[in-house]
Order: structure tokens, then sequence, then C-alpha cells
């Protein structure tokens, strides 16, 4: 998956972890959190993460707790399975090999990913109502830039529309599993 680089283009955006846990952005000299963090990731921004006192890379650390995090607020995506198997492999003389799979695998799923999104827009669009469809997708764009303004300076950019669509399913893919969860509880 391809990274865009910071503001700047002069490479990532360097963060540094200082002992008391807090994390500061070089870029915008702010302090910032982990949820930060993962909208960059989703956003596909490249940064590094820096130990503050001796300058080691620590992104991957970063990265692993971000997770952790997500899967301790009920957005659970790690089957306990999965865990167990990826748990199992450490150590394991397949090791070294696991990383590029699972990096492989996750670009492959992606890609498909998006395909079946391309082709349930094109059919939501192009039946007899597809005019309406694309009133609402763009009514739905309006609105949060509207009721979120600050949305679109994360990356500096206003986002276009392909952008605002994939953020906008995301949201609705959110909420319907609250919705499900819900009516399951």
């Amino acid at each position: 998956m391809a990274r865009a680089a910071s503001k700047n283009g002069d490479g990532p955006i360097v963060i540094k972890k200082y002992a008391n846990r807090r994390l500061y952005n070089t870029q915008s000299s702010k302090y910032i959190t982990l949820d930060f963090l993962a909208d960059l990731t989703r956003k596909e921004i490249d940064f590094q993460v820096l130990d503050a006192k001796t300058n080691e890379d620590i992104t991957h650390g970063v990265l692993t707790q971000i997770i952790m995090e997500e899967e301790n607020s009920g957005q659970q995506m790690l089957p306990v399975g999965f865990l167990k198997q990826l748990i199992s492999m450490y150590g394991d003389s397949m090791q070294g090999m696991v990383p590029q799979f699972l990096e492989s695998s996750m670009e492959n799923f992606r890609k498909n990913q998006k395909q079946v999104q391309d082709a349930i827009e094109t059919a939501i669009t192009s039946g007899p109502f597809g005019h309406i469809a694309k009133q609402n997708i763009e009514f739905m764009r309006s609105a949060r830039e509207a009721l979120m303004p600050n949305l679109a300076n994360l990356t500096g950019k206003k986002p276009d529309k392909e952008e605002s669509l994939e953020d906008l399913k995301r949201q609705m893919e959110f909420l319907q599993a609250k919705i499900d969860r819900l009516s399951d509880g």
C-alpha cells in the first residue's frame, strides 16, 4: 500500500513519545493522541514514532498499541483463533515469512474490497434511481463537510469525491455494526 508523505513532502511525520507516554507531533508542534495516529494511518499518511530520549524507532510498538485499543474498544476484528495461530508462529522456523505473507494478504484483501465497493456503487448509481443515489451521496458529503470541517485538515487537502464516498461507506458500516450489536443485546 503506497503511503502519502507528510504535508511538506520531506518524508514521514516525526512523532516523539516521551517517558510520560505523551505523543508530540514535531510537524505541528502539538501533543496528539493514539486516535490521531490511527486517523493518519487510515488516511495513509506516513509517520514515524521515535522515543524522545533514545531516538529509537518505536513505530511498530505504537501501531500494535493502537490495534490493542481498537480491539478492546469493542470493535474486534481479529478472531481468537487467528491470534492464537499468530502467537504460535513466534519462534517457529516460518516466522520470517509471516510478516511478508500477512502484508501481501492484506494488500490483496484491500484491492478486492475496493473492487466490490466499486461494483456496488456502480449498481446503486446506475439503476433507475441512480440520480437520486448520486444526489444523496453528494448531500451526505456536503453535510459531513459542514458538520465536521476539520476532517480535511488532517491531510491538508479537501477530500475528493471518491475519498468522501469511501469515508461515508466506512461510517455507514460502523453505524450498521453498532445497530446490529444493539439489536442483538
